[in-house]
């Protein structure tokens, strides 16, 4: 017994095996946002008051650079998930350009921001 209308098994309209996929990666990368954050947020607090030289040379090192990059392309690709997901659930008209800018702007803000990691870890 299928739950499908028979219109729809007409117009073969049904699931396009996306959503499953989708549903874990975004999983997978919120549980890997968990050590990578708090590996942040502890990193940058102990920062609070120094100046930039300092922040500077701990960037420098190599596993701090790696690592903050990681960070950064594991939150920018959860968020353009994330963001998919509310427009394709809310946006009706415009949502192949809303789609379209959002993952534009997700690749923009990452390109940038490790650009600016490299630039200071290698200046």
């Amino acid at each position: 017994m299928s739950l499908r209308s028979p219109l729809s098994r007409a117009r073969g309209l049904g699931s396009a095996k996306e959503g499953v996929h989708h549903f874990w990666v975004q999983r997978v990368s919120a549980v890997a946002l968990v050590p990578l954050a708090l590996w942040f947020v502890f990193s940058v607090a102990r920062f609070a008051g120094n100046d930039f030289a300092v922040v500077r040379h701990w960037v420098s090192d190599p596993s701090v650079a790696v690592t903050l990059i990681l960070f950064l392309a594991v939150t920018l690709y959860h968020s353009a998930l994330g963001i998919q997901v509310v427009i394709e659930d809310y946006i009706h008209r415009g949502r192949i350009v809303a789609l379209m800018l959002s993952k534009f702007l997700h690749v923009i803000v990452a390109a940038a921001s490790i650009f600016a990691v490299l630039k200071v870890a290698l200046a």
